[in-house]
């Protein structure tokens, strides 16, 4: 009779002991009882009923969904392929258990067919040139998928964008095209800008015919200091203008000359 009820006993205590289940701070147990939903328990220690009572373990930490290369056709008509990653982390475990099979499946389906039909509703410029507008977009689709099984996504982002090797060729062209515009416009406001101050300078060595003897000396000066063998005569401007005027003067005598001999 005593070696019956310590048989009884010992296997009382190995049931009672193998209830016990012990979770970490990240997971959670989802306990079944007799196939229906119980609770949820965790984190540390706790018991259920043995061979009444089933858990599910549930990771609640963030996790990392890598979205493989999807070709997509964008607005205008431009054919790339895109590839992201994407953040999620279990808020409710009863809902990532209950309302859907594999909710792991089911977060990267959600997010592979949405950045594929993101992207084509969008035009190339668009989606290089505002990715956090295309991130969000897909994440707030995505999340509104995914909010029934009790899964929240934290964050979405594009990493690669590959675009066809003519469209490169094309984009280079058009890059280089407008660079080139820019620096003739920039060279066209220059010379304007130059012709306005020649423009001023003329006027102010009209006023005082010195200033432009200065600039004759300014520019031996320059020529020198770059060591050329060039020889250079300078004439003063006073000559000059005396050689044009005798010239006029010379001119109208030889008109006077002639005039009586046509009469």
């Amino acid at each position: 009779m005593e070696a019956i009820l310590g048989t009884l006993f010992g296997l009382a205590i190995l049931i009672g002991v193998s209830g016990l289940k012990i979770d970490r701070e990240y997971q959670r147990g989802v306990i079944f009882r007799l196939g229906r939903f119980n609770s949820i328990r965790g984190p540390g220690m706790y018991w259920v009923i043995p061979l009444v009572d089933q858990k599910a373990q549930v990771d609640i930490r963030t996790k990392t969904v890598d979205i493989a290369p999807q070709e997509a056709v964008t607005a205008d008509s431009v054919t790339i392929k895109v590839n992201a990653v994407l953040f999620y982390r279990i808020l409710d475990a009863s809902k990532a258990i209950n309302k859907v099979e594999n909710y792991q499946m089911a977060v990267y389906q959600a997010a592979m067919t949405t950045l594929r039909n993101v992207v084509g509703q969008n035009i190339l410029d668009d989606i290089l040139q505002n990715r956090d507008k295309i991130n969000y977009k897909v994440q707030e689709i995505v999340d509104e998928m995914t909010e029934p099984w009790g899964i929240e996504i934290e964050r979405v982002e594009m990493k690669d964008v590959e675009i066809p090797l003519a469209m490169q060729r094309a984009m280079a062209k058009e890059a280089e095209a407008v660079r080139e515009k820019r620096a003739r416009l920039i060279k066209a406001a220059a010379e304007q800008e130059a012709s306005i101050r020649l423009a001023q300078a003329s006027q102010k060595i009209v006023k005082n015919p010195a200033a432009l003897e200065l600039r004759r000396l300014q520019m031996l000066t320059e020529i020198g200091a770059e060591n050329n063998t060039t020889t250079l005569i300078m004439m003063p401007s006073d000559l000059i203008t005396l050689a044009k005027q005798w010239t006029q003067v010379l001119q109208n005598s030889s008109k006077q000359d002639d005039s009586p001999k046509n009469s």
